[in-house]
């Protein structure tokens, strides 16, 4: 299963972006998808996942400002990130988890899309 992301970029604090992400391959069933970053000089962490019945999870950071959601037909994840602040910064990563066409569990990461907040 490969993973495609796409939408990162430059914009001023306060902004808006969308980041999607898309799975690709055959024969798979994704069960979780989530998004990840990673800031210059830290550790990656978690930003938010979805499970396949549209359960959530983010960290404290984003609660309020960023939203979650997929589209399972698409095999697709988003990223809505709203009033985006300086330390929302990095190199954001899209993560599937689920069962492959040989009925074997993966875990695929998608490569990092820059998401950069500056004035």
């Amino acid at each position: 299963v490969q993973l495609q992301a796409y939408g990162g970029g430059l914009v001023q604090p306060g902004s808006s972006l969308r980041l999607s992400c898309a799975a690709s391959g055959s024969g798979f069933r994704i069960n979780s998808m989530g998004w990840y970053r990673q800031a210059p000089g830290k550790q990656r962490e978690l930003v938010a996942t979805i499970t396949r019945g549209g359960s959530v999870n983010y960290v404290d950071s984003v609660k309020g400002r960023f939203t979650i959601s997929r589209d399972n037909a698409k095999n697709t994840v988003y990223l809505q990130m709203t009033t985006l602040k300086p330390e929302d910064t990095a190199v954001y990563c899209c993560n599937a988890k689920g069962i492959d066409a040989a009925f074997k569990t993966f875990d695929s990461w998608g490569q990092g899309t820059l998401v950069t907040v500056s004035s």
